[in-house]
């Protein structure tokens, strides 16, 4: 980021290259940044809908087990694994990477750097039609003998390498050529954020004036990058291992099935801080919007998110603690997991500093950024847990497990993208969303989301297993206790399901009926606030020039507590 801008005769002449769109080139073969986040958008929140159904009915399979699901049937066995398996698929590949990095990157990066659209623009729409035919391509795998992959999210061998294990043979191999297309397209989204970002902000843009919310995108980008090479490779020797019979993951032909936990995990943990950087990025613009304040300790936020990301590298082997590793690797790995903490804590302390002492208004999109901050420090303390080797012997694949993933993965995926999505709902749509609907769907959201998970804190203490259709068959885990605490853990769940028809309605209802939300509506600083909302094609008539960072609010001697970027000293 640290190459100089784009003069403003250059963007001047880019500006002036755009021309009026038909119907087809402008909303379904758009280049344009803002439609194909859209397109990631509503594609992510379709994906969602699917994600949360799967979850619907295998929760109700464990709160009633045996019983007929409503709108499902009898959840027989097979069912049930290839259930969890797409939901947790789903949830972090195909709604958390398309909303909080595709969808807010392609809308916000120009917007936010002052330029008229992604320096590949071509190459954006194609990222968007990829995405697009992975979701297709794992739809075809709930239609193919067997039905869709049932062998678990993380796809471990040999369970997914043998058909006869799986019992899912072309399900298998198509969800791997599904989430592979999925990561070509994001490594063709990262390309554009990471290069618009170096080579096209607005005149007057240095590195310490970009907003953080694209400073985590873009290092979210870059650590995808340099982490999903390993697991490219593992995936292609795995579909070796289903179609053409090698063995490298066979133990009985001299393959080692280990190898694919390194190769997984290796990608799959700093996978988590790739969709967590992003929603931090969010929190952070919304917390100094509704406290006034200007953002605690910016420049050290940055360096705390780079060291999140190289740490992130070094902490694979925690998923492997009872996988035979060896000893004195499990206590390497052990301190990085807890040495990780530090710079996530430190993000956490920023903001807690932020908005100290602020003039605070509690509106919706503050109070899911606050949400997001409470829940996460508790999916993080209990992460302290799982990375100790000595207590994740015990702990490991029990519901504990489960709700430590929920307590920080649900604050990523589902409260930053509320989060992000009511703050720059106006800007996208130029309406305001109906605060009162707003904060109902956001208490009884919360509320029933910590019905759900906190009760699975208390079965897996118990000794409650994952991944189990019935436990009915194991009479130490069918006890009144562990039952009551799963249909309670239920019950929430499909409050949490059914309270999201709120919102659906809030955005519709506001859409046609909202007030309308004019330019700069939260009086903010930072360069979208500038554009026409919802902005046109190009985004401004006249690109912006910027005098100063994103967050200089409340300042001494100025008559207005905001001062955006583009106006003059």
């Amino acid at each position: 980021m640290a190459t100089q801008t784009m003069t403003a005769g250059a963007a001047g002449e880019a500006h002036a290259a755009h021309a009026e769109q038909t119907f087809w080139q402008r909303y379904v073969f758009s280049t344009d940044h803002k439609t194909i986040a859209m397109q990631y958008l509503f594609t992510g929140m379709a994906m969602a809908v699917l994600g949360g159904f799967f979850s619907y009915v295998f929760r109700m399979q464990m709160a009633y087990p045996g019983a007929e699901v409503p709108f499902w049937g009898i959840v027989t066995p097979a069912a049930y694994n290839t259930l969890i398996t797409n939901h947790g698929a789903i949830m972090i590949f195909w709604v958390a990477m398309p909303v909080l990095i595709a969808a807010f990157g392609n809308y916000l990066i120009p917007l936010m750097l002052g330029c008229d659209d992604m320096v590949f623009p071509r190459l954006n729409r194609l990222s968007y039609q990829i995405f697009l035919l992975s979701v297709l391509v794992l739809f075809s795998s709930f239609f193919v003998k067997g039905g869709g992959f049932g062998g678990a999210w993380t796809v471990y061998p040999p369970l997914s390498s043998k058909a006869e294990y799986n019992l899912t043979p072309g399900g298998s191999t198509i969800f791997l050529i599904a989430v592979a297309l999925e990561f070509v397209a994001f490594l063709m989204g990262g390309i554009n954020f990471i290069t618009t970002a170096m080579n096209s902000r607005a005149p007057g843009m240095k590195m310490y004036d970009i907003p953080m919310v694209v400073w985590t995108i873009v290092l979210a980008s870059i650590l995808f990058m340099g982490s999903v090479g390993p697991l490219v490779a593992g995936a292609v020797m795995l579909i070796f291992d289903q179609t053409i019979g090698t063995a490298f993951f066979d133990p009985n032909r001299g393959g080692d099935p280990i190898l694919w936990q390194h190769l997984f995990w290796f990608f799959g943990h700093p996978e988590v801080y790739v969709v967590l950087l992003p929603a931090l990025g969010i929190v952070a613009e919304i917390i100094t919007v509704f406290s006034r304040k200007k953002l605690f300790a910016y420049r050290t936020a940055i360096y705390v998110a780079i060291a999140t990301c190289v740490l992130s590298f070094t902490v694979w082997a925690h998923h492997q603690f009872i996988a035979g590793i060896d000893p004195r690797m499990a206590n390497i790995f052990t301190v990085t997991t807890l040495l990780i903490s530090v710079p996530v804590a430190q993000m956490m302390l920023v903001y807690i500093a932020t908005l100290y002492g602020g003039s605070i208004t509690f509106t919706t999109p503050m109070l899911w950024a606050l949400g997001f901050i409470a829940t996460f420090l508790l999916g993080g303390v209990t992460g302290i847990f799982l990375g100790t080797a000595g207590s994740d012997i015990y702990f490991h694949d029990t519901y504990f497990v489960l709700a430590h993933f929920h307590y920080t993965f649900y604050p990523i995926a589902i409260i930053g993208s509320f989060a992000g999505f009511t703050f720059w709902f106006p800007k996208m749509f130029g309406r305001m969303l109906n605060e009162t609907l707003g904060k109902i769907h956001f208490w009884v959201t919360i509320t029933a989301f910590s019905g759900t998970f906190l009760p699975l804190f208390v079965t897996g203490i118990l000794g409650d297993n994952r991944r189990i259709p019935d436990h009915r068959i194991y009479p130490e885990l069918d006890t009144p206790m562990l039952n009551g605490l799963r249909e309670f853990a239920t019950i929430s769940m499909v409050i949490m399901l059914l309270v999201q028809f709120v919102f659906v309605f809030n955005v519709v209802w506001s859409l046609r009926r909202g007030k309308k939300a004019g330019k700069n509506p939260w009086k903010a600083n930072t360069l979208e606030w500038t554009a026409d909302s919802p902005p046109p094609h190009g985004n401004w008539k006249d690109l912006p020039r910027v005098y100063r960072g994103p967050y200089e609010y409340s300042v001494p001697g100025r008559s207005e507590d905001y001062w955006p970027q583009d106006v003059p000293n």
